[in-house]
C-alpha cells in the first residue's frame, strides 16, 4: 500500500488545530492559577493525572470534552471552555497531519480501530508513552529534529492516546519486552513516570498489558515488532515499521501469519496480572 503524501492545505489546517489546543491550554492555566490550584491539585479534583493537566496546559494533549466541562465548572469559567468542545472535535481530525508522512496511513486506521494488538521489542508502544518519554525519544532521533518538529511529533503522539479512553473503547493488547522497561530512556525520573503510567493503563478494562521476561528460552517474536489492527467494519491488517520505513500489510495470508505469531508471543509472555506485579517490583527498585 502506498504512503500518503501531505497536502499543503492539510499542513495549514494542522497549524490551526495546534494553535487552538495551545490557546485552550493557556486559558486552563490562567483559570487554574486564579483559583490558586497547582496542576496536581486540579488533576486530583478532576480525576486526571498531573501529567495530563500539564500536557493540556501546554497544548501537547488534546483537551477532551469531559475535561473541558469539568474544568469549566470547577474553575468557574462561565461556559468559555465548554463552548470550545465542537471546535476541538473538528480540530482533532486536522491535527493528525502532524504525524510524519510515512505514518499517516496507519494513524488514520488506528483512530477508527476496534482492535489494536502490538508487540514491541525496542520501545514502549506510542499509545502508552508519557509525554516526557515521548519527548526524550524524539530528542534523541538521528538525524536531529528541530524543537518545533519535536513539539509537533509529541503532541501528535499524545493525541493518538485518545483512542484508549473513547467510548466504545477498542480492545487493546500490548506485549513489551522486559528489557525495554528496564532501559532508562530520558533518565530515572522519566522511567519512573513511564512505569507508573503503565500501571495506571493496565487497570483499564479495555487494555491488557503483558511483559515478555528476559529469562524465556523460547521466543516467537525474534522477527521484530509489529501491530495487528482491525478498523471498524474492515478486515484486520498488519503494520511494520523500522528506521522510518513502514509497511501496511493487507494480504490475508500474511496477516494470518502475524496473528498466529502474536498468539504464540502472548502465550510465552507473563499474564497481565504477573506483568503488573513485575512493573510494581521495578518501581520498588528505582
Amino acid at each position: 500500500m502506498g504512503v500518503a503524501m501531505a497536502d499543503p492545505t492539510d499542513e495549514d489546517a494542522g497549524d490551526g488545530a495546534v494553535d487552538l489546543f495551545r490557546a485552550l491550554g493557556r486559558q486552563i492555566k490562567v483559570l487554574r492559577e486564579r483559583a490558586g490550584l497547582t496542576q496536581k491539585e486540579l488533576g486530583e479534583r478532576l480525576g486526571y493525572a498531573e501529567a495530563t493537566i500539564s500536557s493540556a496546559e501546554r497544548g501537547l494533549r488534546i483537551p477532551q470534552p469531559e475535561l473541558l466541562e469539568a474544568a469549566d465548572d470547577l474553575l468557574g469559567a462561565g461556559g468559555v471552555l465548554k463552548a470550545a468542545k465542537e471546535d476541538v472535535e473538528r480540530a482533532k481530525v486536522k491535527a493528525r497531519v502532524r504525524h510524519p508522512t510515512w505514518f499517516r496511513d496507519y494513524a488514520r486506521l488506528e483512530a477508527e480501530a476496534v482492535e489494536i494488538h502490538e508487540y514491541g521489542n525496542h520501545a514502549i508502544p506510542g499509545l502508552l508513552q508519557t509525554e516526557p518519554h515521548a519527548r526524550a525519544l524524539h530528542a534523541m532521533r538521528m538525524p536531529l529534529l528541530d524543537e518545533e518538529t519535536i513539539e509537533q511529533r509529541v503532541a501528535a503522539r499524545l493525541a493518538r492516546q485518545d483512542v484508549l479512553t473513547r467510548w466504545p473503547a477498542p480492545i487493546v493488547t500490548c506485549i513489551i519486552e522486559e528489557s525495554v522497561l528496564r532501559r532508562p530512556i530520558g533518565g530515572g525520573e522519566v522511567r519512573t513516570g513511564q512505569l507508573e503510567q503503565l500501571l495506571r493503563l493496565g487497570q483499564l478494562r479495555s487494555l491488557q498489558l503483558q511483559v515478555m521476561p528476559m529469562d524465556r528460552e523460547e521466543h516467537a517474536g525474534m522477527g521484530g515488532p509489529f501491530i495487528l489492527l482491525t478498523p471498524k467494519g474492515r478486515q484486520q491488517v498488519g503494520y511494520l515499521e523500522v528506521q522510518n520505513f513502514s509497511r501496511l500489510i493487507t494480504d490475508v495470508e500474511e496477516v494470518r501469519m502475524l496473528a498466529a505469531r502474536y498468539s504464540s508471543i502472548r502465550a510465552q509472555a507473563l499474564t497481565p496480572r504477573e506483568s503488573l506485579t513485575l512493573i510494581e517490583k521495578m518501581l520498588g527498585e528505582t
